[in-house]
């Protein structure tokens, strides 16, 4: 009888050691005569467990983590290869870890449960059945199917995903592209990874059902410079799905073209920003660029072009196979559907979470999250990116919906939430803010350029004790002149986290000792 055993081969479980651990078990198998097949899955998400091995039983799987490999000897002897669970490592039933038990996961069910690279796998758990669905349709029924589903952008702007692609689709007939946004750049974001890495082949699906609903025959992923395993897996993916007949010009037998190709970005945050990612794939600088025209009219190329985050088309190949109602039937108002939330910074139990739009942050900090790593009391979160607001523990009992927040100044973004315990200096935070703007930023309007520069200045002002009330005043000022004078979202959002920390945290702009020369010698 053979063992199978199944280790991670993410970039998170690759960085704690995954790798020693896969050839730990092999070579202990071998020495004792344990017939053994080792699957390099994708992570199931919970990274505080990385690197969490599972083992094949006529149960189900059994997991233990988080392994090392000096661990697995005695996990050997505990009865790790028969699935037994005496060992402190172990977790039981993979399926019942409460962290993953209490999930939602359709866009997520697939990864750490399949190998990323299989085919047979990922037909195995209903891959490909959107696309095939998608052939017998027309154009304009894919459009309508994805905007009854009530998808909007995952990737910060929340955009009708429907609407977006009926403007494409309305296009007069030509060259048209599907562009995927996979620069992920934001802090305390990975999901797009998981996507790339876990199950490549969703993404791919996606993208291929968007330019069969517009009629566009070649899509690019512009994916960031500094996840080269995404890279390398992706390109692989790619090329098994080509050599399978899902690319290429011919999908299915269906006479229909689809190609795909990966471009990698040169790790500028601003690329990040549609138009700005857009130049850049154009071989140019990356700048914001004017609207209107609208992308998708005149896009890539001067072409009408579809831009969608890699979560908004990973979402796709669900809503076609199972229908949009399926979809819509999770969530809350006009927010359809899950979201993929990832919980990071001072966090006991990190990791992935996707559920239905709905769940309050401090249930998904308390609950999944398990409070700070430190023990300490949690004093703010920062949700949506660097450019998100600082909440405080009056905001922490809302709803996670994209209404809900902006209604009282929040950010959904991408789904990043980032914990902040007590010891945290929330001027500093403030600071990092604008500091982060004047690097990031293309430079091609002024209340960006010259307003983050001039924010770091009046905030080190504030933190000097220079003028305290005068400097406060001109960096309420500033904020708004950038909120309401920048091209982007760059700048437009950079004052949302200095103007939560002005509202809710202000002792923490108090005048810093080792600024004023007051402190103890």
């Amino acid at each position: 009888m053979t063992v199978t055993v199944y280790v991670p081969c993410d970039t998170t479980a690759l960085a704690v050691g995954a790798d020693a651990v896969a050839e730990t078990i092999e070579r202990t198998a071998r020495r004792k005569g344990v017939a053994l097949t080792v699957i390099r899955n994708g992570s199931r998400g919970l990274f505080w467990l990385e690197p969490m091995v599972e083992v094949a039983t006529d149960q189900g799987r059994v997991a233990y983590g988080p392994v090392a490999p000096d661990d697995v000897e005695a996990l050997v002897e505990a009865g790790l290869f028969e699935g037994r669970q005496t060992h402190p490592l172990a977790l039981g039933p993979t399926e019942a870890i409460p962290y993953l038990k209490r999930q939602q996961r359709l866009t997520f069910s697939r990864i750490g449960v399949t190998d990323p690279l299989s085919l047979e796998d990922y037909r195995a758990h209903q891959g490909f059945a959107g696309l095939a669905r998608a052939l017998e349709m027309t154009p304009q029924a894919i459009v309508d199917e994805v905007k009854a589903s009530g998808l909007r952008g995952r990737g910060g702007a929340a955009f009708p995903t429907g609407i977006k692609w009926q403007t494409v689709h309305d296009e007069p007939e030509g060259q048209k592209y599907i562009v995927c946004n996979a620069d992920e750049g934001d802090s305390g974001t990975f999901a797009d990874r998981l996507v790339m890495e876990c199950d490549p082949y969703m993404l791919i699906e996606g993208m291929t059902i968007a330019g069969l609903a517009v009629g566009a025959t070649r899509g690019y992923i512009y994916l960031r410079s500094e996840y080269p395993l995404a890279h390398r897996i992706f390109n692989e993916a790619l090329e098994r799905a080509g050599e399978a007949g899902y690319l290429g010009d011919n999908i299915l037998g269906s006479g229909r073209r689809f190609d795909l190709e990966v471009r990698l970005g040169a790790g500028a945050y601003i690329c990040g920003e549609e138009t700005s990612l857009l130049d850049s794939l154009e071989g140019k600088r990356g700048m914001v660029r004017a609207k209107p025209p609208l992308p998708a009219i005149k896009g890539l190329f001067g072409r009408p072009t579809v831009v969608n985050n890699v979560l908004s088309l990973a979402a796709v190949p669900f809503i076609l196979e199972r229908g949009a109602q399926a979809y819509a039937d999770y969530g809350m108002g006009r927010s359809r559907g899950t979201v993929a939330l990832q919980l990071a910074g001072n966090v006991k139990r990190g990791g992935l979470v996707e559920l239905a739009f709905g769940i309050t942050l401090r249930e998904l900090m308390e609950d999944f999250g398990g409070g700070t790593r430190s023990g300490r009391p949690l004093k703010a979160v920062q949700v949506g990116g660097p450019l998100g607001a600082y909440l405080p523990e009056s905001q922490w009992d809302n709803a996670i919906d994209y209404e809900g927040f902006a209604a009282f100044g929040g950010v959904v973004g991408h789904g990043g939430v980032v914990m902040f315990d007590d010891t945290v200096d929330m001027g500093d935070q403030a600071r990092f803010a604008m500091e982060f703007c004047s690097v990031e930023s293309c430079g091609k309007c002024t209340p960006c350029r010259i307003g983050a520069v001039r924010g770091v200045e009046v905030i080190d002002r504030i933190r000097a004790g220079t003028d305290r009330d005068a400097n406060l005043e001109l960096l309420s000022d500033l904020c708004d002149t950038m909120v309401d004078g920048s091209l982007c979202a760059m700048g437009g959002m950079t004052p949302f986290p200095v103007q939560s920390v002005m509202q809710h945290f202000p002792d923490d702009l108090q005048p810093r000792p080792s600024l004023t020369g007051g402190g103890q010698q």
